[in-house]
């Protein structure tokens, strides 16, 4: 390591002098601080820099702030620290750009409020057609080779949104259940009609509850952790690096979380289904007193071929929105940690709503169809 002049500063009250010898570097600031400070109160007239040596900039910087707050501007002798001249253009660049910044205007008007508003709608359409075109394109790609699939990345998403989403899914499909049948039974009980519980609990978990409630704990679950994942990403400037290096985001980021909730989507729906008919059987069993054997039978009975594949066939349609929403919502997120939580909220709120409307969408269809 090379050997630098042992730093000393040395201050002369009487003629209120600095005097500054050696290199001044970070661990010397206490040492610099002190001369500073008996500098100042000896009325801080002269500086002798002509046997200093290098100055780092933090020695520096202070060196230039106790010149400048001097009563009368010190007379300086030797050559001033090399920092001070980026420490000029650095101090003239914040006054032009303070000087630059236009006053806090007033509320703008109605009309002018709802052009922006319009405005930021239309961006934000804008970004969501330039984000569905490029994930086609990938997509496209993928198809074309199976290596852009990342088929361990897909597994890794899928397992993580199916088989850890497992429990939660079963507890919430069985407790709904339970009160679906309850309910049910207590207002089928007067007419002594209790036996068509079994009829209301297997058609509507079949081909609602489970599939609905499932894409809801998933769009809570999982949409708001892409969205949260993707928002760091890019605040973390990771997006940028991926892009930089020639790597397609929509490939390694997105495409292998929106197969992944894909795939897991239906799988979940066939959990939430079986643990919606145990519910009702169990609840049937010990409320109504019918044998499972009996349920069993009018089960058999009360659905139709179609039943269980129309609450299926919705599983992959949901898990498409709810993986293209959080992932989409992951990716505009900017500028500041407030953006991400606020767009995680959105892709919760917008994925629940997309999911619940596509199912009413697949209610119509099905009736005008009779599936």
């Amino acid at each position: 390591m090379p050997n630098f002049p042992a730093f000393q500063a040395r201050v002369d009250s009487a003629e209120g002098r600095l005097t500054l010898a050696g290199d001044c570097r970070a661990a010397d600031l206490g040492a610099l601080e002190t001369a500073l400070r008996e500098w100042a109160g000896a009325g801080s007239r002269d500086v002798d820099l002509s046997a200093a040596g290098r100055l780092d900039i933090g020695p520096a910087w202070i060196l230039k702030r106790a010149m400048a707050d001097a009563p009368v501007a010190p007379m300086v002798s030797g050559a001033l620290p090399a920092h001070f001249q980026y420490l000029d253009e650095l101090l003239d660049g914040a006054s032009v750009r303070t000087a630059d910044i236009a006053p806090v205007p007033q509320e703008p008007a109605g009309l002018v409020r709802l052009g922006r508003a319009i405005e930021v709608r239309g961006q934000s359409w804008y970004e969501a057609l330039t984000y569905g075109g490029q994930l086609i394109t990938t997509a496209g790609s993928a198809w074309r080779s199976w290596r852009h699939v990342r088929i361990p990345s897909v597994v890794r998403h899928a397992y993580e949104t199916g088989y850890q989403a497992v429990p939660v899914v079963a507890v919430i499909a069985f407790l709904i259940s339970v009160i679906s049948a309850y309910i049910s039974a207590q207002q089928l009980r007067p007419y002594g009609g209790e036996i068509f519980t079994v009829d209301i609990v297997a058609l509507g978990v079949l081909r609602e509850l489970g599939v609905l409630l499932t894409a809801i704990m998933v769009a809570g679950r999982t949409g708001s952790a892409y969205a949260a994942e993707l928002g760091v990403m890019k605040l973390n400037d990771e997006v940028d690096a991926l892009e930089s290096m020639g790597i397609d985001p929509y490939e390694v980021l997105v495409l292998p979380r929106v197969l992944g909730l894909i795939i897991a989507l239906p799988l979940l729906t066939v959990v939430a289904d079986f643990m919606g008919l145990f519910g009702g059987a169990m609840l049937t069993r010990y409320l109504i007193d019918l044998p499972w054997p009996q349920f069993f039978t009018r089960l058999d009975e009360a659905i139709a071929p179609t039943t269980f594949w129309a609450g299926l066939v919705k599983a992959p349609v949901f898990g498409l929105l709810i993986g293209l929403t959080g992932t989409l919502r992951g990716l505009q997120v900017r500028e500041s940690s407030r953006e991400l939580g606020r767009l995680t909220t959105v892709a919760v709120v917008q994925s629940i709503f997309l999911v619940i409307f596509a199912d009413a969408l697949f209610a119509i269809l099905f009736l005008e169809i009779d599936f």
